[in-house]
């Protein structure tokens, strides 16, 4: 088991990640209403709010479902148990508040809900006749993962390794997460894991944190130091990602 467990204290920072918080939030109110459905069973939620490939090619139809192309939205915010949200909620909490800290509220909300939807897009794309629902918010939390990695890729972050705690430079666990992503692709493309829908997410990141990133808001920090105070969050604010990464 590799978990990150945190790189900087959120609520220490200049600027309070609301939305990022505020995601966290939907996302436990969805998995308590979900499991509070009476059925006991979360495959009936994700039936119907759940992204159906074969539903989108009119390959099947589920009675009650919501219409196909809504779940490229409400599908993350489903979860099979409550290892799948924690494990996506961990990554949220640790990387979410740097990138909205640079995008800003607003952008990171739209980059979030994009990067999940373009997740869903590449995982349709890759069997648009599947009969496996995707649900989870893996394909937005692997957009801002990327775009981690092109803030802050010397950036030490503390993560869980079985049990032993280790703090490492963002790019060697990025770097490791993208690698297990291809491999686990071409192992076992039609998994219990989404791993094309991890891709999508992925390439998402990367084109959508280069248009949206905000002026000011510089690249691969380490290699290309920015004084402090030189970028500035909302409202002139140097953010956490503004501070040069020796003194992290």
């Amino acid at each position: 088991m590799v978990m990150p467990l945190y790189d900087d204290n959120p609520f220490r920072l200049p600027v309070r990640p609301i939305v990022t918080w505020g995601l966290i939030v939907a996302n436990i109110v969805a998995y308590v209403l979900e499991i509070g459905t009476g059925t006991g069973d979360t495959q009936d939620v994700a039936n119907i709010f759940g992204l159906l490939p074969s539903a989108l090619t009119g390959d099947d139809e589920i009675p009650g479902a919501l219409p196909p192309i809504l779940t490229f939205v409400t599908y993350m915010f489903v979860h099979g148990d409550l290892g799948h949200l924690f494990g996506n909620m961990i990554f949220l909490w640790v990387f979410g508040d740097d990138i909205e800290e640079a995008l800003g509220r607003v952008r990171f909300l739209a980059f979030y809900l994009l990067c999940g939807i373009a997740g869903a897009a590449v995982f349709v794309w890759s069997d648009p006749h599947a009969q496996v629902t995707l649900i989870g918010a893996s394909g937005a939390i692997s957009g801002i993962v990327i775009a981690y990695v092109m803030l802050r890729p010397c950036a030490k972050v503390t993560f869980l390794v079985a049990v032993v705690p280790l703090r490492v430079r963002a790019y060697w666990v990025v770097g490791a997460f993208v690698l297990m992503q291809l491999i686990n692709l071409g192992a076992s493309s039609k998994s219990e894991v989404a791993y094309w829908c991890h891709i999508g997410g992925m390439m998402a990141g990367v084109i959508l944190f280069l248009v949206m990133r905000p002026p000011g808001v510089a690249l691969f920090q380490c290699m290309q130091p920015v004084p402090v105070g030189a970028a500035k969050g909302n409202g002139g604010t140097p953010g956490p990602w503004s501070t040069p990464p020796e003194s992290r």
